[in-house]
């Protein structure tokens, strides 16, 4: 039996199995579960439930901000350490100024690892 190697086929192959070992595995991405915001003269406190498989120093949430429609970054909270025993957790930010006219923000989380999600969670600022 005579096989026919097509090495255009077998080089693609290849390089395909490189870049997939190459590429971190893409973990679940932080969960935003829970958006409690408060205005008072145009600043706004948030208070942003976050779910994560944190699995230490090496892999966590660590922060979510505010953006507003366009993608304008309002606000960062900056969550310095994993939660591994604390799921889901909550952490707030409060004095986000926020334009005037502001009728949605969006919550954006991230993780060390994955980088911001790709997602948001849609807020509505009530007046």
């Amino acid at each position: 039996m005579v096989y026919s190697l097509n090495t255009g086929a077998v080089m693609v192959l290849i390089a395909s199995c490189a870049l997939s070992v190459a590429r971190p595995l893409q973990a679940d991405p932080p969960e935003i579960v829970d958006v409690d915001v408060s205005v008072t003269s145009g600043e706004a406190r948030f208070s942003v439930t976050i779910a994560h498989p944190d699995t230490g120093w090496d892999h966590y949430a660590d922060g979510w901000r505010v953006e507003l429609e366009d993608g304008t970054v309002l606000d960062t909270r900056v969550l310095y350490h994993p939660h591994v025993e604390e799921q889901p957790f909550t952490r707030s930010l409060g004095g986000v100024a926020l334009p005037d006219g502001t009728k949605t923000v969006h919550i954006r989380a991230k993780c060390s690892v994955d980088g911001w999600s790709t997602d948001t969670v849609a807020v509505p600022i009530l007046p």
